[in-house]
């Protein structure tokens, strides 16, 4: 069923044209992500199908009695509420239709016949919307959706102002998730999601019948939750594209190829045929050159298509250090009465990319401001090796200093032979140029922010970058170049983060906060949700649990004990071929129209890519095992 739609859409800013004559449709269960570089419009779109902007030109239309609402970004926060009292106003539609069953239901006792029919008809039709709306579930929809979006059961009477920014973030998107309406708008509504939270709002989307527009930045995300993907492009228009963003990225290069091929052709027809009409302008040809000549002049030139692409990061190192770059031993560190560290020892040799992962507030962020000696431990000791010099991306941004305009706060310090057209074209490969390197630095955007300090610790050519959630305020295509570069950089990598794509591209080591504990995983992501689910399944048959954690995490030579049953690697390859097959014929069936025209029939597949998805990691992990341990057995 259609529930909204737009036709001829344009919007401009300051003379700049955002997007014109944008038209979409979008059904019942549709779910499309919306994609495109910063800048381009996306926040500003949903913010004019929402009504809270006007359009310069163009049309919304909401069907008849559909609700549609938009992610508050900015937190309407009623003082004195607690967050269960927050949560139930989402509902309150269903609260007031039980109150007034209620008060039916004691009028019905003194009512006359006449009466009695009308309040019994409306009581009917109460309970029937109630039912229709799970509105006799109201208590456990709340909590699931709150449960789900990380809060403890301990937070649920606390006041809405004793949470911090992000937590009252997430309180809107559970409201928004309890008030289900028939169009939701989403904007990053991962942002301020740690993984097992991100992971649970996939699967609840994914069941809703609701319409959904979703802008974000996670490719992950994107992948197992969109049917479609919307591409708002730089020239202003929309390109539409079934499938998942997998689907997304493939069929843009084939679009591209295509576009590609007859650009050239029509470049080589062209030049052939100018080079006639030069040649044959005098002489017995010359009709047959004039005649080509107003035939050129009629075709329509085919525009050289471009891709998004993003800025070319480069970090380079300028001194070798020791083998041994990070060292703690029995560490223990705690924050008010809440243990974020307890006996954590490790150590990160030379060139090791490490990523560190687990949920919000367990400690990830302490643990690097230990690193650089920014805060001391409680217990135990941790220490840099020698001659480490260290990068440090903070999350917040604040490295750089608001009053210093962007040439000079990435220039680097006591270094006269630097010119300032080198740092021109230096700032121009993390996308900073024009204008911009002169503005204050206060005054850019978080993605132009986080490309600033990008550039400042590549400039000062450290041996060892510190990370904390780099990807945060970067587009996609800044998030791929930043993982390219860290790929070829060889210097260490420490990072903290919650893109699944961006550890599963750059960590080959994982230390992982989880249940309290921290332990070690020898791989990336994938590696260890197929060790997650591996577990998972020995459990209910009695096996003992595998543990992950060495008492030091290194990147040298361990050994490995086995986390899968005995199998030849060439059986699990043969496994891995057929499984990638299938997720390959599912991926083309989801791009033919006779398919995604079928909503019942995109949902089906949609199901059995995710599972088969869910696989393949675990199939890989036990492969690597395989490979490493069955020779030396």
């Amino acid at each position: 069923m259609l529930v909204f739609s737009c036709k001829n859409l344009s919007k401009s800013y300051g003379g700049r044209t955002l997007f014109s004559d944008i038209s979409f449709e979008l059904y019942q269960g549709n779910r499309v992500g919306l994609v495109g570089p910063n800048g381009v419009g996306k926040s500003t779109l949903l913010h004019l199908l929402s009504g809270k902007d006007e359009s310069d030109s163009g049309s919304c239309n909401l069907h008849a009695g559909a609700r549609l609402a938009l992610l508050a970004q900015q937190n309407d926060i009623v003082e004195g509420r607690t967050l269960i009292e927050e949560a139930r106003t989402a509902m309150q539609s269903l609260l007031d239709a039980q109150a007034e069953m209620m008060a039916i239901g004691e009028l019905l006792s003194t009512a006359s016949p006449e009466e009695h029919r009308k309040l019994t008809d409306k009581y009917d039709r109460l309970n029937e919307w109630l039912q229709l709306h799970s509105g006799y579930a109201i208590e456990h929809q709340v909590e699931e959706v709150l449960h789900g979006l990380g809060f403890a059961e301990a937070d649920m009477n606390r006041p809405l102002s004793t949470f911090s920014g992000g937590q009252q973030s997430r309180v809107m998107l559970a409201k928004l998730l309890l008030s289900a309406p028939d169009v939701m708008l989403l904007d990053e509504p991962s942002n301020h999601l740690d993984i097992k939270a991100t992971e649970w709002l996939e699967s609840y989307l994914s069941r809703q019948r609701e319409a959904m527009l979703i802008v974000s930045h996670d490719r992950t995300f994107l992948n197992n939750v969109v049917t479609t993907i919307f591409e708002l492009t730089e020239k202003g228009g929309i390109a539409t594209y079934p499938g998942n963003y997998s689907a997304y990225v493939r069929q843009r290069q084939e679009r591209y190829d295509l576009a590609m091929k007859t650009f050239e052709a029509q470049q080589e027809h062209i030049e052939k045929q100018t080079d006639y009409i030069k040649k044959n302008n005098y002489g017995q040809l010359a009709r047959q050159a004039q005649s080509r000549a107003k035939m050129l002049e009629k075709v329509e030139r085919v525009e050289k298509p471009v891709q998004i692409g993003g800025p070319h990061l480069k970090f380079d190192t300028s001194r070798r250090p020791g083998d041994i770059i990070v060292e703690a031993d029995r560490l223990y560190k705690t924050l008010g009465t809440k243990k974020l560290l307890t006996d954590v020892s490790f150590q990160v040799q030379r060139g090791a990319r490490l990523g560190i992962m687990g949920p919000n507030g367990c400690g990830k962020s302490t643990l690097l401001k230990l690193m650089l000696g920014e805060l001391k431990p409680d217990a135990g000791t941790i220490k840099l090796g020698h001659k480490v010099d260290v990068g440090y991306y903070d999350q917040h941004l604040d490295t750089v200093m608001d009053d210093l305009t962007v040439i000079r706060a990435v220039w680097p310090p006591d270094d006269p032979t630097i010119t300032e057209q080198q740092m021109r074209s230096f700032c121009a490969r993390f996308g900073l140029y024009g204008d911009i390197i002169y503005n204050k630095v206060g005054s850019l955007s978080g993605g132009e922010r986080s490309r600033v300090v990008l550039a400042r610790i590549a400039a000062l050519h450290v041996n060892v970058l510190v990370l904390d959630e780099p990807t945060n305020h970067l587009d996609i295509w800044a998030c791929e170049s930043l993982e390219e570069a860290l790929q070829e950089y060889d210097g260490t990598v420490i990072v903290v983060s919650h893109d699944r794509t961006f550890l599963n591209r750059v960590a080959q080591m994982l230390i992982v906060f989880e249940d309290g504990k921290t332990h070690v995983v020898y791989g990336n992501y994938d590696t260890y949700r197929g060790l997650a689910a591996q577990q998972a399944l020995d459990k209910p048959k009695g096996k003992v649990e595998v543990s992950s954690a060495p008492a030091a995490a290194t990147t040298g030579k361990v050994k490995r004990k086995r986390q899968f049953p005995f199998r030849k690697a060439v059986e699990l390859e043969a496994d891995i071929a057929s499984l990638e097959e299938e997720i390959r014929v599912m991926e083309e069936q989801l791009i033919l129209p006779e398919v995604y025209k079928d909503g019942i029939r995109v949902k089906a597949l949609m199901t059995d890519l995710e599972e088969a998805k869910a696989r393949l990691p675990s199939l890989y992990a036990h492969w690597e095992e395989a490979v490493e341990l069955n020779a030396a057995e």
